[in-house]
């Protein structure tokens, strides 16, 4: 990613992400993050509320694509990060099926109960019969039990 002679760290993300990880790799001790945080437009205040990691991750992607757009590197987050899964619903009690493409950029996996990261991808694509309060609108068949994965 094009930085400038004059850029800081706490100014740039690219120069931030190469400090911290410089001092994670070199450092006998732990490494504060706020440099990075403060680049990318978190003040103080943002900082100190709890974010969970996948905010984190976020945040960081999109300014990240933000400062690479109109570069020689723009598009190399979502090359290096996305991936795509398939919506797919079937309904029960009719000959109704639909199916939708959906793009990630990180999925939130189930670890309570799993062994591994393998049963938690198990899982996230199980299917689940919807019934109910949580039926589905089929388009000319009205609300109807579905399996959807």
């Amino acid at each position: 990613m094009p930085t400038t002679e004059n850029d800081m760290p706490s100014g740039s993300i690219p120069l931030a992400l190469q400090s911290l990880f410089y001092k994670l790799q070199y450092s006998d001790s732990s490494v504060a993050t706020k440099e990075l945080t403060k680049s990318f437009g978190w003040d103080t205040y943002d900082s100190f509320m709890q974010h969970d990691v996948q905010e984190l991750n976020r945040v960081l992607c999109e300014k990240l694509e933000d400062k690479m757009k109109g570069t020689v590197v723009e598009g190399t987050i979502q090359q290096l990060f996305e991936g795509h899964h398939m919506n797919y619903i079937e309904c029960m009690n009719v000959d109704y099926k639909s199916t939708r493409k959906e793009s990630f950029y990180d999925l939130q996996l189930d670890v309570k109960g799993c062994r591994d990261v393998y049963a938690s991808f198990d899982k996230y694509v199980e299917v689940e019969n919807l019934e109910g309060d949580n039926k589905y609108q089929a388009e000319q068949y009205g609300l109807q039990v579905r399996s959807c994965i």
